[in-house]
């Protein structure tokens, strides 16, 4: 893709933000070396890598959206700054959204922390005291401080907590809960609105990859992701963000369940198996919700090469 880019007379380079999370991605020194430990380095890949919020997610650019839930969104200034972008996302499963492609890539990794932060503050995760027992994985995971023990249930204090949701990934009981009725669809339409921010102003100037090999159940954030959902599929190109994950979700829930996989259910051809790997979750919602805010279209038609 560099390649291509440069002879067409650009000047590509290689981008992300930092996490809201905690690890090596968490400050641009880190993420750099992290990036360049696992081959994002200008001897590899020919482009420089620039982390595009700054060495604490400090660098932020507000871009205006006037929608339902942000009248502006905050967005890493470097992506701001750039005339054009290829957005290049691994499909896969989300313990959240149900589904992560171009919409949640765009929305994650273009917000700097803060921006994370926003999508994420409708969610409140909460303890089920019955399931706690007192591990404190929580506590040790926990990047601003908001898990406690009270003697062995853990404790979470919603007036501190980020909702990065490490937590309830760590959690070996599944003890942490949300409310997942009334915090997800609004979590989805935030990202949603997050992604629409993310290319506003560069319409005519974006191109979207999504990557339909090794589908894991879980985000490629966590390094305990199960194996692989269904078999690999391939690479599917459009400039539409809405239509490319719409064929891609399309696409994976024709595939037969690959046994031994992470599916809760829905194993069959035709079977919604993001559904059957987070079954609380309907992630359809977000591509509801584009098409709502005028982000990009539904319907698309497949064209195989």
């Amino acid at each position: 893709m560099v390649e291509k880019i440069r002879a067409a007379g650009a000047k590509p380079f290689v981008t992300d933000t930092n996490t809201l999370y905690s690890g090596s991605r968490h400050n641009a020194v880190d993420h750099l070396t992290t990036a360049i430990e696992h081959g994002f380095d200008y001897s590899v890949v020919r482009a420089p890598l620039i982390i595009s919020d700054g060495l604490r997610s400090q660098n932020i650019a507000e871009v205006e959206i006037r929608q339902k839930h942000f009248k502006a969104v905050k967005i890493g200034s470097d992506i701001v700054a750039a005339d054009s972008m290829i957005v290049m996302s691994h499909f896969k499963g989300h313990i959240m959204a149900g589904f992560g492609g171009a919409i949640k890539n765009l929305a994650m990794g273009c917000a700097p922390a803060a921006g994370k932060k926003d999508q994420h503050y409708p969610t409140s995760p909460h303890v089920v005291a019955a399931k706690c027992i007192g591990c404190g994985k929580c506590v040790e995971i926990c990047p601003v401080g908001a898990a406690s023990l009270e003697g062995e249930v853990s404790r979470i204090d919603p007036g501190i907590c980020i909702s990065c949701g490490q937590c309830m990934e760590v959690c070996p009981e599944s003890a942490i809960d949300l409310n997942w009725e009334e915090d997800i669809p609004e979590f989805l339409e935030c990202l949603t609105e997050y992604a629409y921010g993310a290319v506003k102003g560069k319409e005519g100037r974006v191109g979207y990859l999504n990557f339909l090999l090794k589908i894991t159940p879980d985000c490629d954030c966590v390094p305990w992701s199960d194996a692989p959902i269904v078999p690999d599929i391939g690479i599917l190109a459009s400039t539409d963000p809405v239509a490319l994950d719409q064929a891609s979700y399309d696409l994976v829930n024709r595939q037969k369940g690959l046994v031994g996989s992470a599916l809760h259910c829905n194993h069959e051809a035709g079977a919604d198996k993001f559904k059957g790997a987070w079954p609380k979750v309907d992630g359809t919602h977000q591509l509801e919700y584009a098409e709502k805010i005028g982000f990009g279209i539904r319907d698309y038609e497949l064209i195989e090469i």
